[in-house]
């Protein structure tokens, strides 16, 4: 399967761990974590003793549940879609900077009812080693309520994870990280469905011109965007087409960051308040 050895050794690894369970839901995304993790979830029990778990929620676009539908058809796996509410808690959004909590504890309850209903073992997630060192309050809502992480436990990387996948053949294995629509709101900023829509519609014009890798930050009248900087020549190429579109899901001014596109960039300056807080505190 593999011609590397090193990476069916830790592919080996892996199902080993799966294979201790009798069944498993796995909390799926369509990302290239939870994707594999599916794959390994069906080699290591058969796709009879594998849910597919995803959340159908505003904060997600709809290309990326239409996304998740068609890699759980590719891999023969039954696919479940649980629909999540977390926009009607006032503390989710409010959008502070233990949003992504209220959003995990909301999800994950849902795939408790699923595993509960069906008998099976246990829920499992695409956290991976390399997910450890950012703010991720959602982790803490995942171990509150049982969830496991594969992937953590062995001490696989995002690397290998890609790695992997690229020698299964999954289509994943180069997808460019997503995380949901509210993480492109600066932390203070309310969530709404409107909002969120806002931000769809604006990186959908990205989308549809070819561009993976990016954001599009809301900050109000103004839709900032982050791009690799390699892809600064083809905004420009396209800047009409781009200001035109994203001015018509509903934003006043378009602008670039010319940092580029940083994966987490509005923790930065949650990680800023959070030193000042300590340093007034000490």
């Amino acid at each position: 399967m593999f011609e590397n050895p090193q990476l069916q050794s830790r592919y080996d690894e892996l199902t080993a761990r799966i294979r201790s369970f009798n069944n498993v839901v796995v909390a799926f995304s369509a990302g290239v974590d939870s994707t594999l993790l599916v794959k390994a979830s069906v080699d290591a029990l058969g796709s009879e003793n594998v849910i597919a778990a995803t959340g159908l929620s505003d904060t997600y676009p709809d290309e990326e549940m239409q996304e998740a539908r068609e890699l759980a058809e590719e891999i023969g796996v039954e696919h479940v879609l649980c629909k999540t509410e977390e926009l009607t808690d006032p503390r989710y959004a409010q959008n502070s900077h233990q949003r992504c909590f209220f959003c995990k504890s909301e999800l994950y309850s849902h795939l408790e009812r699923v595993r509960e209903q069906r008998g099976f073992d246990v829920i499992i997630d695409g956290t991976n080693a390399d997910d450890l060192g950012d703010h991720r309050p959602g982790l803490r809502a995942a171990r509150n309520l049982g969830v496991l992480s594969p992937y953590e436990e062995i001490g696989m990387t995002k690397d290998e994870i890609r790695q992997i996948s690229n020698a299964l053949d999954l289509r994943t294995w180069d997808k460019p990280a997503f995380a949901c629509l509210s993480s492109r709101f600066p932390y203070g900023t309310p969530i709404t469905v409107e909002k969120l829509k806002q931000v769809a519609e604006a990186e959908r014009v990205l989308r549809q011109l070819g561009f993976r890798g990016f954001r599009v930050r809301h900050h109000d009248a103004i839709a900032r965007i982050e791009v690799s900087p390699e892809d600064f020549p083809r905004i420009i190429e396209h800047h009409d087409e781009i200001q035109t579109g994203i001015k018509d899901a509903g934003y006043r001014f378009v602008t670039l960051d010319l940092k580029g596109y940083t994966s987490g960039s509005l923790n930065d300056e949650l990680s800023i308040k959070l030193r000042e807080t300590t340093a007034k505190t000490a």
